[in-house]
């Protein structure tokens, strides 16, 4: 909140000496104590005796952008992302991360892909309370705009040596068509987190992507747009972002975040169990009295019922826009195009959400 190792045995090129050496497995080992050294080595086998010899290591845990109660979102040396509609909150959220990091001295960058501009960026930081000299010292921070493909690569060159904290990617809907690739692909979305994601993540950044939700129905409930090969390719913690109260300048805002994905799991064992989707915390824009703005997490307790039920708020959203009301599990199913289970849910949490009485089935 923002208001004003384990050893490992040493390498050897005489495969005779029977080391089995760390390989790159993009950074998912990092919470482990590999050394960095090692864990950049393009080596084919792990030496799972000298990584257990001081007993099995804790799974990976969240370190960035931490919520009221002390509980992080995002993982070091993994690629997290943050979706949702347009004017979420998205930017400033991952912009909030970086302000932790700020504190701290440490190393970030803003990769703008989506053309936000510096002075956008430089101003948002500013005003959340980053500390000028911060900004201005190439040492700590970095903001860059690559102009086409050869500009991002040489980017993502100098940031695996630079070796940020954190690294934000704005946005992913940008990133494959600035590399000449296509958006739906699954193959070509690989190949572009091979070439530009995972290498950043490796050298140790908290890589948080930017990304949009669809406009089909089926897919926003599933997650970003495009292929799910950019679900899959989540090594960190993937975050849906809805809109609580609109953001406003100078007025602040609110937007719920919910946990789409989490693949060590260090992030949901901190969440409200019994539901596919859980929240993760509420994100809040506070203005003060001299014109900066405070941010914080409020943790999942503090969230409405709805967003406790395990159906997502889109699905709501959506029930919501029929006109007339909905009148049966088929009649929504029918006209919203979804499938049974998933209206099932949807329009019993709506029903009681909304206070709204059960009509019977109609012919």
């Amino acid at each position: 909140m923002i208001e004003n190792g384990t050893a490992v045995a040493p390498m050897v090129a005489d495969a005779s000496d029977r080391v089995f050496l760390v390989p790159d497995t993009g950074g998912a080992e990092r919470g482990a104590g590999f050394d960095a050294r090692v864990r950049r080595g393009s080596r084919r086998y792990v030496d799972v005796a000298a990584m257990l010899a001081g007993g099995l290591p804790e799974p990976p845990a969240p370190l960035l952008l931490a919520r009221s109660d002390g509980h992080c979102l995002f993982y070091e040396g993994q690629v997290n992302v943050l979706f949702g509609d347009p004017e979420s909150g998205k930017t400033l959220i991952a912009l909030a991360a970086l302000s932790e990091l700020a504190l701290g001295r440490r190393r970030s960058v803003f990769v703008d892909i989506d053309h936000n501009g510096p002075e956008a960026i430089v101003g948002r930081l500013l005003a959340l309370g980053v500390d000028p000299a911060y900004l201005g010292d190439p040492g700590l921070f970095r903001y860059m705009e690559p102009e086409g493909r050869n500009d991002l690569l040489d980017i993502v060159a100098f940031l695996r040596t630079w070796e940020p904290a954190a690294a934000v990617v704005d946005s992913l809907g940008e990133l494959l068509p600035l590399l000449g690739r296509k958006s739906n692909d699954p193959d070509d979305f690989t190949t572009a987190h091979s070439d530009v994601l995972k290498p950043i993540a490796v050298a140790g950044a908290a890589v948080i992507g930017i990304d949009h939700l669809a406009k089909n129905t089926d897919s926003r409930a599933a997650g970003p747009t495009g292929t799910a090969a950019k679900r899959r390719t989540v090594s960190g913690a993937s975050i849906r972002v809805t809109v609580k109260e609109q953001f406003v300048p100078g007025r602040g805002g609110s937007a719920v975040l919910t946990v789409n994905k989490d693949r060590h799991g260090g992030l949901r064992r901190h969440c409200p169990l019994g539901s596919k989707e859980p929240p993760a915390g509420t994100f809040s824009v506070i203005p003060l009295p001299d014109g900066a703005l405070g941010w914080d997490i409020a943790p999942p307790h503090h969230l409405d019922a709805e967003h406790l039920s395990g159906v997502a708020q889109p699905d709501l959203a959506a029930l919501d826009r029929l006109d007339p009301p909905p009148r049966s599990v088929r009649d929504a199913a029918e006209r919203l195009r979804w499938g049974n289970d998933r209206t099932t849910a949807a329009l019993r949490e709506w029903r009681r959400s909304r206070n709204t009485p059960r009509n019977e089935e109609q012919p």
